[in-house]
């Protein structure tokens, strides 16, 4: 096989861990802590998880474990888009498994979770598993969007961990992955079946986090790759002088990403969704605020700028949302009728004719180009697909507009030229950072201490994570403390909760006291790129995110 030399270097780094995972893997006790309980819904989910709620909190010190070294057969499976990080998780898992027990056997299941319930599985082995050590992607066994959340389901996976006398899974996925993770290990617990459920925490968006879990695995390296990309433009954007560069950046629930690389490189704007709502801005708003800083830079002779704007902006504009669910409800409704139309604009006049008048302003106001893309294909729950939204245009194609009227009248005399781009898949197979090769690493090797600890409904939880890495703590929480009551299909549903953007948050409130004088003057920072070799504070580094979080 034909590898880069940085690909043969990364084979041979050797992940950090936190000192207590250090030790002799059987003299590595789990220590419980106090009993823990969701922030919301707390009777509902009490009953929905008799035997997995209220668990208590869990870490590790020293001390004889006389179980960890049973013989186990232990699968994993990876579910839900990509994060760089994926493969060290399986290494982690697989050494610490082989530390306790040379015979202990790891199963692959392929696919995703449709892997366990089609019975596909790859044996790792340390042959099998060398290539994939410190490297990007989900190529090692694949990954899948399929959900295990019924009994059915739940009883094939039964079946399947039996065939193979699997007594442990983990789950490494986001916040959906690891709901059905706890949900799967309620229900083998309730019927005896004797199989543990480990959660690892996956997500490039950054929205699986709360106190126990600082950080998702992935989002550092992704936010790191986009933020070398951003610097670049802004150089180039500094070199010629000429260009407005609208950056779509992925995140479509939460502003996560967008923040940390306004963070990482200091654009002249970053739209972050969750302000937008609190605020109840309108779109109209939103690109008279960008016009004014065009202008504003256009004053001083810069007729060039960069604006960041979250994947998922378009949910966060009040009349945008409200129309939004709109058309979901309307294609879902008369889908046949409007399948029926011939060509776009049959099937924009169709949808504009039933919408509400507000609705209907909204929808008139946009460019063809977006109409068209609110009314693709819906998702399998039914919903827009936003990625598919070309935000980043429609923002630059309305502020072009507006900068036309206040050229008229007399209130802008530059220069607006725009240049578009959607940096998502560049970032979620990267070459891990080296910190989410140590933590993904950990979290790995955590999960399998959870396991021989006999124990189940857990996430890995690794923390105090802008220290070094031998100050990490290694421990675990019930992931019923970190779920509430949404509105999913018509009912209510547990699920983890998504973690937002906190307008009263340390990196939120240093974004606000910067971003004015970012946005008149060029204050670009460029990160450049990964660094691998060389000194901590540059190799080492955490997200500037999580830094201010946990300033001391």
């Amino acid at each position: 096989m034909n590898i880069s030399p940085l690909q043969r270097l990364r084979y041979d780094y050797q992940p950090k861990l936190p000192a207590i995972l250090r030790e002799d893997i059987k003299t590595i006790l789990p220590v419980v802590g106090e009993e823990t309980s969701p922030a919301h819904d707390k009777e509902a989910l009490k009953a929905l998880f008799p035997h997995t709620y209220g668990l208590p909190s869990v870490h590790f010190a020293k001390g004889e474990n006389k179980i960890i070294g049973a013989r186990r057969n232990v699968g994993v499976i990876l579910s839900g888009g990509q994060a760089p990080g994926g493969h060290n998780v399986i290494s982690g898992l697989f050494d610490a498994m082989k530390a306790a027990n040379p015979e202990n056997e790891l199963y692959g299941f392929r696919g995703g979770p449709r892997g366990i319930l089609n019975d596909s599985y790859t044996l790792i082995t340390e042959e099998f598993l060398a290539p994939f050590r410190n490297t990007g992607g989900f190529d090692i066994i694949g990954s899948g969007r399929d959900k295990l959340e019924t009994a059915e389901q739940f009883e094939v996976c039964a079946k399947v961990c039996k065939k193979h006398e699997v007594s442990a899974l983990v789950i490494i996925g986001g916040d959906d992955s690891n709901t059905n993770a706890a949900v799967l290990a309620e229900y083998f617990k309730d019927k005896g079946h004797g199989i543990q459920v480990i959660g690892c925490p996956k997500t490039i968006d950054g929205d699986l986090k709360n106190e126990s879990i600082e950080i998702s695995f992935g989002f550092d390296t992704a936010t790191k790759t986009y933020s070398e990309l951003i610097g670049n433009i802004e150089r180039d954007a500094n070199s010629a002088k000429k260009y407005w560069h609208f950056i779509k950046l992925m995140g479509r629930s939460a502003s996560h990403i967008a923040l940390e690389c306004a963070l990482e490189t200091q654009p002249n704007i970053c739209l972050i969704s969750e302000e937008v709502e609190a605020n109840k801005q309108s779109l109209t708003s939103i690109v008279n605020d960008i016009a004014l800083t065009v202008a504003a830079r256009a004053e001083d002779k810069n007729n060039f700028g960069v604006v960041l704007i979250p994947e998922g902006l378009v949910e966060f504009i009040p009349e945008i949302k409200y129309l939004i669910e709109e058309i979901n409800n309307l294609l879902a409704k008369d889908i046949v009728a409007f399948s029926a139309c011939n060509d776009s604009s049959e099937r924009i006049a169709f949808v504009s004719e039933r919408l509400s008048q507000a609705s209907c302003n909204v929808f008139t106001i946009l460019p063809k180009d977006i109409k068209k893309q609110l009314l693709m294909d819906r998702d399998p729950h039914g919903n827009v697909q936003v990625s598919r939204i070309e935000t980043d245009k429609l923002l630059a194609s309305m502020v072009a507009a507006q900068l036309q009227k206040m050229k008229s009248e007399g209130t802008y005399t530059g220069t607006f030229s725009t240049m578009t781009h959607f940096f998502g898949y560049e970032g979620r197979c990267a070459f891990p950072t080296n910190f989410d090769a140590d933590y993904c690493y950990s979290l790995g090797y955590n999960a399998f201490m959870l396991i021989g600890g006999n124990l189940t409904g857990y996430i890995s939880s690794v923390t105090n994570l802008s220290q070094p890495a031998k100050e990490w703590k290694a421990g675990g929480i019930p992931i019923t403390m970190m779920m509430n009551l949404e509105q999913r299909h018509g009912s209510m549903k547990p699920v983890i909760k998504k973690a937002l953007v906190e307008l009263d948050g340390a990196p939120f409130k240093y974004f606000v006291a910067h971003r004015d004088k970012w946005a008149r003057e060029t204050c670009f920072v460029y990160p450049g790129a990964v660094q691998y070799f060389g000194p901590a504070e540059v190799c080492d580094q955490t997200t500037r995110t999580l830094a201010l979080e946990q300033a001391k």
